[in-house]
């Protein structure tokens, strides 16, 4: 008995992402037969967490009258990666984003519109029903609609390439019986979403201390895509860079994903307040926040970081809304009616990230450190707030709020993280490049799986960058595929 009864394909993409669903409808409007392969239960993986996609000129904001210049978008994202970012794929995909935007709704996204993040620009296009939606309820259907064949459970575990190095087939494997089955193909697209949820690549390829990094996304991120890559003869390029979002709070008795949407955790994580690292001692000008990948690095430095808040500034964000959100799980600006609560019950269920006291010093000691430090460290805060001027770090006095009203909470911060980035170096057609920076041919990659887009921190200056990639990656890796599998003559 076989997985599927056919076993060829002119194309088999590898992940229901983003980047592969895109690469696998793209395809098969170009005419291809199409294997969509999803080695989990549902398909969509990290994207279906996803708010919005970047683009620049889209009918969308020109319909919002926004205009932003995408060569200085291309200049600040390079410059921003130190020129470890590929300029070439950055005009390509900025030049694409606008049209990205209009194929997406062609096929029946729907968004809700255009927004910045943080200090950004306002490039973040937003969708109804998250990722989700667009997954499950447009690009799927399409993709099936025009005749792709979807396979969950399904890994690919091997490639074959003839004597030449071209891609001629896959072995896949099911879940539940372990049975094998090899696909004649011509081409193969990787878009398995890099390796966040790989301990042993994470720990060999990244600088993390994996006991703070929190990964915020659907689990199954583990690298499949970059071993079947480089299994295959194609260059280890890019590796070592997480989308860090800075404080997170660890609850290890609920799944990280939960917290997504806590007023609490963006309270605590997300605001431009006070930190202090284990010894009671500030690091930062904590407004880093409206950078979130920034701040993920600022959190770094120290070996233990947290936030103390009071009661007033709680009862303050209740009132009049938060100082900085979490995406669109928690807005910006939002009053936090919840936020209270959550405390509440975090306290009532003796949480171990969280430490309320009615003094500072009784407070210092339940996080275990010094108090005369961290009592220093507020009475210096709290003298500088009064004066409207942060004489340590330089945070704007708009931020400067003092701690004054018990009782007083500290959160123990560990570092969010949606997902690694590159592994796969790739060229303008999205193929994937071997050691000599020559194409492996019938062999492409996409989205995280593919390097080129950041250095060694991502960029939410515009936001949306990271799936909005992905959907073009994709779409290009699928375009390309078609025109490779037509132009050799190989359509099985």
């Amino acid at each position: 008995m076989s997985i599927i009864d056919q076993d060829q394909f002119d194309l088999v993409v590898v992940g229901t992402g983003a980047a592969g669903t895109s690469a696998a409808l793209e395809a098969a409007q170009k005419g291809l037969s199409v294997l969509l392969l999803e080695k989990g239960k549902t398909t969509g993986g990290s994207s279906n967490y996803t708010e919005g996609l970047f683009a620049v000129n889209s009918y969308l904001q020109k319909e919002q009258g926004i205009k932003v210049s995408g060569t200085d978008v291309l200049k600040e994202e390079v410059e921003y990666s130190k020129y470890r970012a590929d300029s070439r794929i950055w005009r390509n995909y900025v030049d694409d984003s606008a049209d990205m935007v209009q194929w997406l709704k062609d096929n029946g996204v729907e968004y809700e519109g255009v927004q910045a993040m943080g200090a950004g620009e306002a490039t973040w296009h937003i969708y109804k029903g998250m990722g989700f939606a667009v997954i499950h309820d447009a690009l799927l259907p399409q993709a099936e609609k025009d005749g792709v064949k979807v396979l969950t459970l399904t890994s690919a575990i091997k490639l074959f390439q003839d004597d030449d190095g071209r891609v001629t087939g896959v072995r896949i494997r099911a879940a539940k019986t372990g049975e094998e089955q090899d696909i004649k193909t011509s081409a193969v697209v990787l878009a398995t979403g890099g390796y966040l949820n790989n301990t042993d690549m994470m720990s060999h390829l990244t600088h993390y201390d994996l006991d703070r990094i929190i990964p915020v996304s659907s689990g199954k991120g583990t690298g499949d895509g970059l071993r079947l890559g480089w299994s295959a003869g194609a260059k280890q390029y890019g590796t070592g860079t997480a989308m860090l979002f800075g404080g997170y709070l660890k609850d290890p008795a609920e799944p990280s994903f939960k917290m997504m949407t806590s007023q609490m955790n963006a309270a605590a994580g997300q605001q431009p307040l006070l930190w202090v690292n284990e010894s009671g001692q500030r690091f930062v000008d904590e407004s880093v926040v409206y950078n979130f990948s920034y701040a993920g690095n600022a959190l770094y430095t120290q070996n233990a970081v947290y936030s103390i808040l009071d009661q007033g500034v709680i009862d303050r964000m209740s009132r009049e809304g938060n100082f900085m959100g979490l995406g669109v799980y928690v807005k910006r600006g939002e009053k936090m009616t919840q936020v209270q609560s959550e405390i509440d019950a975090a306290i009532a269920a003796e949480k171990s990230f969280i430490f309320k006291a009615n003094t500072i010093l009784e407070l210092a000691e339940k996080m275990g450190m010094a108090p005369e430090k961290l009592a220093e460290t507020v009475a210096h805060y709290n003298a500088d707030a009064g004066k409207g001027n942060d004489s340590k770090f330089g945070k704007p006095a708009e931020y400067m709020i003092p701690v004054t009203d018990g009782p007083y909470y500290g959160f123990k911060l560990n570092v969010g993280a949606f997902c690694t980035m590159g592994g796969l170096q790739v060229d303008l057609e999205n193929r994937v490049l071997d050691q000599k920076g020559q194409p492996v041919s019938g062999l492409y990659a996409a989205g995280n799986d593919a390097s080129g887009l950041v250095g060694d921190t991502y960029g939410p200056n515009m936001p949306g960058t990271c799936v909005g990639y992905a959907f073009f990656s994709g779409r290009n890796s699928g375009k390309n595929a078609a025109a490779y599998v037509k132009q050799d003559s190989v359509v099985l």
